[in-house]
Order: structure tokens, then sequence, then C-alpha cells
């Protein structure tokens, strides 16, 4: 008897989106991130402020806001919350999916610097 699988929470949802921006785990502003949602093991689809909590922490983590990777963490995180569905797609792609979506094509330049490197 097959089972539903389990919601995706927050945490697995930051996990997922450092893992995205920082394959080698090197990057001290992402573990930072992580470090902040460890323990934050409620649904994402049952949180309605997503959204300004990425905003929130990634803002207190770069307040001048010049982190590509980060701000591009947060945005993964918050499609995640949308689109649960894409989690398991590959880093690239999960990247595009989600730089299209949360800037509606016109990422920050320093963002579409990163995102073209």
């Amino acid at each position: 008897m097959a089972t539903e699988p389990q919601p995706l929470t927050l945490s697995q949802a930051v996990h997922r989106a450092v893992e995205a921006c920082d394959p080698d785990g090197a990057d001290e502003r992402l573990a930072d991130l992580l470090a902040r949602f460890e323990d934050r093991d409620e649904p994402i689809s049952a949180l309605t402020d997503v959204e300004q909590q990425m905003d929130e922490a990634t803002g207190a983590l770069d307040p001048e806001r010049d982190d590509p990777a980060l701000t591009m963490a947060g945005a993964i995180v918050t499609y995640l919350a949308f689109r649960r569905d894409a989690v398991d797609n590959d880093d690239d792609r999960l990247i595009e999916l989600a730089a299209e979506a949360e800037f509606h094509g016109s990422p920050p330049e320093n963002v579409a610097a990163w995102l073209a490197a």
C-alpha cells in the first residue's frame, strides 16, 4: 500500500535552495541561512508569509543585498512554497524556474550576472 509523501517543510525547502545555489557548501552566508531555518519543520504550505520570512532573513544576513546567491536562495524557497513539485528538479532547472517566477524575467543585475556565470 503506497503512502502519501511527507509534505515539504520550510527547513527542507531552505536546504534545497542552499544546495542548488552552493553545491560545494563553501558560502558562509548560505550556511548561515540554512542554520536559521534548520529547525523549522512546519510544512511550507501552511505558511502564509514565506516571502516575508525569506526577505527578512536574507536582509539580515546581507543588509546591502549584494549577494546574488543568497538572493537567489531566498527566491527558490519562495518559489517552492508555491511549486513544491519542483523540489526534485536538478539545480540548474530549479534556479531557472525560480528566477523566472520570482523576478518575472528581470532579476536584479547582480543576480543576472550570477545566473549567467
